[in-house]
């Protein structure tokens, strides 16, 4: 499909030179998101590393971890490949603007999921890699689809979208423990004022690709706002769990607060103005809030 958002005339577009290709396959891992989500992989490790710290076993999650997240990056981008065509924030990526084929971005994300899911089996356990297969099925074939569908697609993909932590403990200890769960649920809950700041700020590129996340669907945005508010308080909730459940202590619990106020506060900014500035602040404090409760999670580990 052509970039409708492309101001170069087809036949004045050279073929993309070997450095251009490499980079092109490397935005398929979209390697910021990558990057976190290994972090959060991490810190679920080192929280739920029992005794001495293994770090041969970390060094083979966190590789195998950032293979699979890249191949869930590519084949997402392979399945969205024409709605990301007729949004402005997405029409640069690899395979609307022609400079990886659909068919070739599908092989490489199928090869780097498969490949990880190889790797991290017999170097690490197989519960991580079970974690990972249902992490790829959940969110590249089940949320990706559901985008289009109904709104609900974003309570959907939460369930893939915070299993990092799982896979990061699993890995460490090969169990899921209360602890674990609690993580998760804290991820779970961080991601919808996450996604519905941005959806809040790119509903019009979302409503010109057809999918239909809440701020889309509504004009006064009242349920997209209300539904911000009271998961950001439940995320915060649930930011103290680590405290009262022995895996952190005292000085975690006074940072998870502080931490929570500021990131609140912003989801207020946002219910009172309703600004794209305010969402745009709701989105930098989220994308601050949650390593950062984590690094201090692992620094106070009790």
């Amino acid at each position: 499909m052509s970039n409708p958002f492309s101001l170069a005339s087809p036949s004045l577009v050279r073929a993309p030179a070997i450095r251009d290709r490499l980079a092109a396959y490397w935005a398929l891992t979209k390697p910021r998101i990558t990057f976190e989500v290994a972090l959060i992989a991490a810190f679920g490790f080192i929280l739920g590393a029992p005794g001495d710290f293994d770090w041969l076993r970390f060094f083979h999650a966190m590789l195998g971890i950032g293979m699979l997240s890249g191949g869930i990056a590519a084949l997402n981008q392979w399945m969205e490949h024409a709605a990301d065509g007729k949004m402005r924030r997405t029409a640069t990526r690899p395979i609307p603007s022609g400079l990886v084929s659909p068919f070739r971005a599908l092989l490489f994300g199928v090869a780097l999921t498969v490949a990880a899911e190889a790797y991290l089996c017999p170097t690490v356990n197989p519960l991580t890699a079970l974690l990972g297969l249902a992490t790829a099925i959940g969110y590249v074939w089940i949320y990706t689809p559901l985008k289009t569908r109904t709104w609900l697609s974003t309570a959907i993909g939460a369930f893939p979208g915070a299993v990092p932590p799982l896979i990061g403990w699993a890995a460490a200890s090969g169990t899921l423990s209360i602890e674990a769960w609690t993580l998760f649920a804290i991820m779970f809950f961080w991601q919808f004022p996450h996604f519905y700041a941005i959806a809040w700020m790119y509903r019009e590129d979302y409503r010109r690709a057809g999918i239909g996340m809440l701020p889309v669907i509504e004009a006064d945005g009242r349920r997209t706002i209300r539904q911000t508010l009271v998961t950001g308080v439940i995320t915060v909730g649930l930011s103290l769990l680590p405290f009262w459940l022995g895996l952190s202590g005292w000085v975690y619990l006074v940072g998870a607060l502080l931490l929570g106020g500021l990131f609140l506060h912003s989801c207020l900014t946002l219910a009172r103005t309703r600004a794209n500035l305010a969402a745009k602040r709701v989105l930098r404090a989220s994308v601050v809030y949650l390593p950062l409760l984590f690094l201090l999670m692992a620094i106070n580990r009790a």
